[in-house]
């Protein structure tokens, strides 16, 4: 299945990873080791991706309203990301993964900052898989910054463009997403990539994410195989 895979077009894939806190409580479990299995699933969709030639991967970990959770899930899941960063950055930089990060990382505290700031660093000339962790980040805030930044260049309504706007972006030197995957079975998009995604192909799958693992990932592809994307025509 995987040489065949590979002949596909797919070259981006952005994921919503839910369902945690919902695996956690249906294993009778705190949530937070739903979030730590939650960092399984996507250390394997890296490596399959990788195997896969899928060269983007985008996957949302925290909402710019997931702040408004209890604090001390907050305060776990940031320290979460900071460990996992620190635990896992020599075996993805030896595998060649490129990270970056996308959102508002202004509010993060200096501690998780620096670790960011080392991770991006020390993988930034890799060539495999690209995982761009979005982080304190909604679609919605990042239109409006996109926004703001291009009256602050000073362009006149008639020089704005959708071109323009996408450079503008967080995501302005990657492409567009090809598929976008929702896991947990919820139907809603969570202001995610709202501009990018206006012709990406979506599937939405039952598994809560620490389920979803390289064969659900086969299967999303195999499925989108099957489509015929039109971009409107």
């Amino acid at each position: 299945m995987i040489s065949e895979m590979k002949k596909t077009d797919i070259n981006h894939i952005a994921i919503i990873m839910d369902g945690n806190r919902r695996w956690a409580r249906e294993h009778n479990l705190p949530t937070p080791a739903g979030h730590k299995k939650g960092v399984d699933s996507l250390r394997e969709i890296t490596r399959a991706c990788d195997d896969l030639g899928i060269k983007y991967l985008t996957v949302y970990a925290f909402s710019t309203e997931n702040w408004n959770r209890k604090q001390e899930e907050v305060d776990f899941l940031m320290d979460l990301v900071a460990i996992t960063l620190k635990n896992e950055l020599a075996e993805m930089h030896k595998e060649g993964v490129k990270i970056s990060f996308i959102g508002d990382l202004s509010r993060l505290n200096d501690k998780l900052q620096k670790v960011i700031n080392n991770s991006i660093e020390k993988t930034k000339y890799n060539k495999g898989v690209n995982l761009q962790i979005a982080l304190n980040y909604g679609s919605r805030d990042e239109i409006t910054n996109a926004v703001k930044q291009i009256v602050n260049l000073g362009y006149t309504p008639e020089e704005i463009t959708p071109q323009l706007i996408s450079e503008n972006l967080y995501t302005s030197d990657i492409p567009d997403p090809d598929l976008l995957i929702r896991t947990g079975g919820e139907k809603r998009i969570s202001n995610y990539l709202l501009w990018q995604i206006a012709y990406s192909e979506v599937i939405v799958v039952d598994e809560y994410w620490p389920e979803f693992n390289k064969n659900s990932l086969e299967k999303c592809i195999e499925e989108y195989s099957m489509r015929q994307r039109r971009y409107g025509k």
